[in-house]
């Protein structure tokens, strides 16, 4: 039988889902998608047809055990892991493998952060098992990529070997990773039929990532071996502050993924979106006849068209005259941009901290 642990990463703030998304509540912990449940809950919802919630771990940031715990109310103490500081996924990563690996270094690990959208749940689950499967089999490193549906500059890809010796086809040796390609080398990936989106979910055994730690990253490798005994015990929360104190930013992708040789892709097709921006999600939603996504309040449109609009719900807004365009209103903040622009939300918010006005993120 095997033991399989669900790993979520949910200490991201999200600032591009601006202003809906704030440092003291950042869109993992929000009902986006209006289902009545927040993406964290969907992604344990989700997860929890492969493991059992003993058998959970999330990793998030100081500041919001407490908004983990609200949320994932079956969860104990113990399975909320929280970071000192935000230091990417490597990091993340590196902390759950290693108190799982002082636990049952043969388990496999499944990891996938709190705030994607999965639409197709039974396939995303038999593509999850292909995985497991894999990982425990093959002592491999395994992704998930998913099966573009547009050039999109803003995803990571991965190249895979066509030609592979698996007995299940859904299965790839990874050639290569691109991150975030412009536009025309996007649509030159989706015309070859071989690059599939890098979802930023793993499944591996937690020896084989632990060993790939100690090869490719033995200075973060060397700073979890020398407090691994302080795992599981009061004195974990002192360990990682002392390593998160030390070890690097940055992504598993470059410290790990991109180096090793025995990474596989599972190929999938499940409606995926990582939420990453409001046009994401505006991809996503259903829409009317003129194309808009209206979510919340009483919305009265005319002359508008492609365009996503979200209020609260008891406001009413009559919106004439626009087109492809963001407006998003909370109790305190309102948002009109372009949706083409989408990308200069970042640079609004930081715009906000320097001028002083940092109760509006």
């Amino acid at each position: 039988m095997k033991d399989v642990y669900c790993v979520i990463m949910a200490g991201g703030i999200g600032s591009r889902f601006w202003p809906m998304s704030r440092q003291s509540s950042p869109k993992q912990y929000l009902d986006i998608m209006g289902t009545g449940s927040s993406l964290i809950q969907l992604t344990y919802d989700r997860l929890k047809a492969i493991s059992t919630p003993d058998q959970f771990m999330i990793v998030t940031s100081d500041d919001y055990v407490n908004l983990t715990k609200e949320h994932l109310t079956e969860l104990s103490d113990a399975q909320i892991l929280s970071e000192p500081s935000r230091k990417n996924t490597a990091p993340c990563i590196a902390y759950a493998a290693y108190k799982l690996y002082k636990k049952n270094p043969d388990a496999v690990m499944v990891i996938s952060p709190a705030d994607h959208i999965i639409l197709k749940e039974k396939t995303f689950i038999d593509t999850l098992n292909v995985a497991i499967d894999h990982a425990y089999e093959s002592e491999n490193l395994v992704t998930i990529g998913i099966k573009p549906s547009r050039p999109d500059s803003g995803y990571g890809y991965i190249q895979f070997h066509r030609d592979t010796d698996y007995e299940n086809d859904q299965v790839k040796k990874v050639k290569t990773f691109t991150e975030k390609p412009s536009v025309e080398l996007a649509l030159q990936f989706l015309q070859s039929g071989d690059f599939y989106w890098n979802s930023g979910m793993f499944v591996w055994k937690v020896s084989a990532i632990v060993k790939a730690f100690q090869e490719m990253m033995p200075g973060l490798a060397e700073l979890f071996n020398e407090k691994i005994d302080d795992f599981n015990s009061d004195a974990e929360a002192s360990a990682i502050k002392s390593i998160y104190g030390e070890c690097q930013n940055i992504s598993i992708d470059y410290g790990i993924m991109e180096k090793a040789a025995n990474v596989d892709v599972v190929l999938g097709d499940f409606g995926w979106s990582d939420l990453g921006t409001w046009g994401s999600l505006y991809e996503q939603m259903e829409k009317d006849e003129k194309s808009n996504v209206l979510v919340n309040g009483n919305i009265k449109i005319y002359d508008t068209n492609q365009s996503i609009i979200m209020l609260p719900n008891e406001k009413l807004a009559v919106v004439q005259g626009l087109s492809n365009y963001i407006v998003i209103d909370t109790d305190d903040v309102l948002l009109i941009c372009q949706k083409e622009e989408e990308q200069k939300i970042k640079q609004f918010v930081q715009d906000l901290k320097e001028s002083k006005l940092n109760k509006f993120i």
